[in-house]
């Protein structure tokens, strides 16, 4: 019979990208929190001790998920062959900035803040895991709602919402200088962590 610890990783190895949050953990493997919070530090030491494994276990809005470690970002990178900070487009980053503070937000919504049409960064970001659609709006026509994922999270590396800098932090630059909401977050040699 595998053990809690075996278990533990073969769950989170066959959740993917989603995860699983601690609830379901503590249900699916009869332990309580405390003993969940051991067994998953053990687990990460396991990995981390193994100079061999490429995985690790993070934990982002009470879910845990099993990922490639950042040592491994750059062959990841180079099969992937998308390194989202070069080509992602200012708009596509203006757009993000928008949803991250803003939502959930409507297309039209986040039309209006820009003055064009952003339909297409939209798909972009999209199709990079960064933003997914969240329900509707209840107005005329029914418009989706748009919010960020937890890959855009593990990306920048925050925990939650909570840990975007603050918009007020921005408001008393007086140099004209452009301010990059994600820098220093963004590298991909740093923190792309594809999920596994």
């Amino acid at each position: 019979m595998a053990s809690k610890l075996a278990n533990l990783e073969v769950l989170l190895y066959v959740a993917g990208d989603n995860g699983l949050e601690e609830q379901n953990l503590i249900e699916l493997l009869e332990v309580d929190g405390e003993e969940l919070g051991q067994l998953v530090t053990r687990l990460q030491q396991k990995m981390k001790a193994d100079p061999d494994s490429g995985m690790q276990i993070i934990h982002i809005a009470n879910t845990y998920k099993m990922t490639t470690s950042q040592q491994t970002a750059k062959i990841i990178e180079k099969y992937f062959q998308k390194d989202l900070t070069k080509n992602l487009s200012q708009s596509a980053l203006e757009i993000l900035s928008i949803i991250a503070y803003r939502q959930p937000i409507t297309r039209i919504e986040i039309d209006d803040i820009r003055g064009v049409n952003s339909s297409g960064a939209l798909q972009t970001l999209i199709w990079r895991g960064l933003i997914k659609q969240d329900g509707k709006k209840d107005a005329p026509g029914h418009p989706k709602l748009y919010v960020t994922t937890d890959y855009f999270l593990q990306y920048f590396n925050y925990q939650s919402l909570a840990d975007l800098p603050l918009i007020e932090d921005f408001e008393d630059t007086t140099d004209g200088e452009e301010i990059d909401l994600f820098d220093s977050k963004g590298s991909a040699d740093k923190h792309l962590e594809k999920e596994g």
